[in-house]
């Protein structure tokens, strides 16, 4: 679970960085939200192999990230 713990939070960090870049227009955002994209897939795969709740949640949440984050690519 420690695993799934440190991942939950790269992917945390990672959208925060994402959603500010893209926020302020950076000319990096794309490179940002590529890179909140690969965590939020890793955070997903990480969670489904947990049975509780919470982790279903979060890959749920994450699952979701992931697909903005394409969308947003184009």
């Amino acid at each position: 679970m420690a695993d799934c713990i440190r991942t939950d939070h790269d992917c945390a960090d990672s959208c925060h960085v994402a959603i500010n870049f893209v926020a302020r227009g950076s000319s990096h955002a794309k490179e940002a939200v590529r890179f909140c994209q690969t965590l939020c897939k890793a955070c997903a795969d990480e969670c489904d192999k947990h049975e509780a709740q919470h982790c279903k949640a979060c890959a749920e949440a994450c699952r979701a990230c992931e697909e903005a984050c394409k969308q947003f690519l184009g």
